[in-house]
């Protein structure tokens, strides 16, 4: 025994590290419910033994910024990165799609606004670069206003919130809770448009996905594998126990429930108004690496769509200079190995 731990300690002081333990991951998310299945999985130990560091980022750009310098490991985000991430070449994969929004985001008009017209010159709160202005650039220009005609506002949502009910924002975007409380406090505001309409959620525009950043990938390839079916393991377990699983999502937020359960419902099942969270069958059927049909008539091997017309968008707002296929900036391996 005593030799046994002699090569233990000695190996310790060679890599720095326990031998029989991987290094923690360290994964950042920010607060909303559709990413709090990390705490299920940390809390229910369904890691595969893989410790994990969770991080609450509110700037989902600063934790991509994060990854790039090395400092993270992973983000949970929305799903619209990829591109400027492979045409920027950060080092930074999305892994796999995780859920489509069904009602959850809303384009809601202040007081007196009642047509995409009257924001011509107007300011309208969104997350630059974010799903979030690509769903209100889709309806603006879909009611005959340009990108160009109205001042986009790069708001993070509880600023958003406050820009909305002060009156220096006419319209903005708003993921739940935070729409509803923007249409608590202002009873004549309206919803212009949502995530359950058939052009938003049959290509799944508006969503989530899991990132990595590719040095993780390469020299811990086969950690990259266990932290993807933590994730699906967690959301198994929230839909065999959405009661149980809600309060530990709440609790690692620092929501209440009845936040939560705004979000992700109280059966474990799609809830319109809210969000379709993937397992991970449907999330391999959507990233192309599986036959099979969705419901609510997503589109199977639908990442490729939902790629094209980020990058579209991307292309018109300058975030990106030049196209770049899908490989660039998605790596299925994890998900595939999580099957």
């Amino acid at each position: 025994m005593k030799y046994l731990l002699s090569v233990l300690g000695l190996m310790v002081a060679l890599t720095g590290m326990p031998a029989t333990a991987s290094e923690p991951v360290k994964l950042s998310l920010f607060s909303w419910p559709g990413y709090g299945f990390w705490f299920i999985a940390k809390e229910k130990g369904l890691t595969e033994g893989l410790e994990l560091d969770i991080s609450i980022i509110e700037d989902p750009y600063q934790s991509f910024g994060l990854m790039t310098a090395g400092a993270l490991h992973a983000t949970s985000s929305t799903a619209e990165y990829g591109p400027i991430a492979a045409d920027k070449d950060v080092g930074i994969k999305l892994v796999t799609y995780t859920n489509p929004s069904y009602g959850t985001d809303k384009i809601i008009l202040a007081p007196g606004i009642t047509a995409a017209e009257q924001l011509k010159g107007e300011t309208v709160a969104v997350l630059e670069g974010g799903l979030t202005q690509i769903f209100m650039a889709e309806w603006l220009t879909d009611n005959g206003v340009d990108i160009s005609e109205v001042n986009f506002t790069n708001l993070i949502m509880d600023d958003a919130v406050g820009a909305m009910v002060g009156g220096t924002a006419a319209a903005a975007e708003f993921w739940e809770p935070f729409g509803s409380q923007v249409l608590e406090a202002m009873p004549e505001a309206t919803v212009a448009a949502d995530s359950t309409q058939e052009k938003y959620i049959t290509t799944a525009l508006l969503g989530d996905a899991l990132y990595m950043a590719t040095e993780f990938l390469e020299s811990r390839p086969e950690d990259a594998a266990k932290l993807t079916r933590a994730y699906f393991n967690a959301v198994d377990f929230w839909k065999a126990n959405p009661t149980e699983g809600n309060k530990i999502i709440a609790k690692g937020l620092n929501f209440n429930v009845a936040d939560v359960e705004q979000v992700l419902g109280k059966d474990g099942e799609i809830l319109k108004g809210g969000i379709f969270v993937f397992d991970r069958k449907q999330a391999a059927i959507f990233m192309g690496l599986k036959p099979g049909t969705l419901p609510l008539n997503i589109a199977s091997d639908g990442m490729k769509a939902h790629w094209d017309i980020t990058t579209d968008w991307w292309l018109k707002f300058g975030f990106i200079d030049k196209r770049m296929p899908m490989e660039a900036g998605v790596d299925t391996t994890p998900l595939a190995k999580a099957l």
